[in-house]
C-alpha cells in the first residue's frame, strides 16, 4: 500500500474540487468516446516511490521509457472500449489486500498473478494488459495521488488526444483527470526512467512514499 502521511492540509484537496470546472463523470460524446478535458501540469523531477524502483529492479521491461513512441494517444470509440472493459475486468477479477497483509510489508509493488493486491498492483496489471492491447506504454502513467482520505494512492493515468483519464481500483468509471477529486502528487516521467511533479504536495513527508 502506498504510505503517505495522512495530516496533509485539507484545502489543496477542497481546491482542487472547486477548480475543477469540467463537466461531470464519464460524459461521452455521440462518437462514444469521452469528452475532452484539459491535460494535467507537470514540472520538474520527482523522487521515485521506493517500492516502484524496486519493482524495477526486478521487472525492467515494465519501467523504460520508449521515447519513439508518442506520449499522447489519439482517443477513439475503439481504445475507449477498449480501455473501459480491461478497467472493469481488472477491478473484478484482483482481490484487494494490503501489502502488509499480502507481503508482510509496508510497501511493496507487483503485478498481482496470485490474484490479489493493492492500488498500484491494479494499476501495475492494467498497463501491462493495455501494452498487450497495443496502446503505447509511453502514454500509460503510474501516478500518485492523495485520495479523499488524505491518503497516499496510486492510479493508472492515460494521455490522450482529448485529455488525461483516471484508472481507478476504487471505481469503474473512467475519469479525467480533474473530476476525481484527488490531489495529484507526481507521475511517471515520459521521458526517462524516473518520476516527474504534479505540484500537489510538495513538501516532503507528504510527496515522500516509504
Amino acid at each position: 500500500m502506498l504510505s503517505i502521511h495522512r495530516n496533509f492540509i485539507g484545502s489543496a484537496l477542497v481546491a482542487l474540487i472547486i477548480g475543477a470546472g469540467a463537466t461531470q463523470v464519464n460524459a461521452q460524446s455521440p462518437a462514444g468516446v469521452p469528452v475532452a478535458s484539459l491535460p494535467i501540469s507537470a514540472s520538474g523531477e520527482a523522487r521515485a516511490p521506493y517500492a516502484w524502483s524496486d519493482f524495477c529492479k526486478r521487472m525492467p521491461s515494465e519501467c523504460r521509457v520508449n521515447t519513439s513512441e508518442p506520449e499522447r494517444v489519439e482517443m477513439s470509440a475503439k481504445l475507449w472500449k477498449t480501455v473501459v472493459a480491461v478497467n472493469g475486468k481488472i477491478n473484478r477479477e484482483i482481490e484487494p489486500v494490503t501489502d502488509q497483509e499480502h507481503w508482510g510489508v509496508v510497501d511493496h509493488w507487483d503485478l498481482p498473478d496470485d490474484g490479489k493486491g493493492d492500488c498500484e498492483d491494479y494499476a501495475l496489471l492494467k498497463r501491462k494488459r493495455l501494452a498487450e492491447a497495443g496502446i503505447p506504454r509511453r502514454a500509460m502513467l503510474m501516478t500518485v495521488v492523495i485520495d479523499e482520505e488524505n491518503a497516499g494512492h496510486a492510479v493508472l493515468m492515460i494521455r490522450t488526444d482529448r485529455g488525461d483519464f483516471i484508472l481507478d481500483n476504487k471505481r469503474n468509471a473512467i475519469l479525467p483527470w480533474n473530476q476525481t477529486g484527488y490531489v495529484y502528487v507526481k507521475r511517471e516521467s515520459q521521458y526517462q526512467t524516473g518520476w516527474t511533479s504534479l505540484g500537489g504536495a510538495q513538501t516532503p513527508t507528504v510527496a515522500s512514499v516509504r
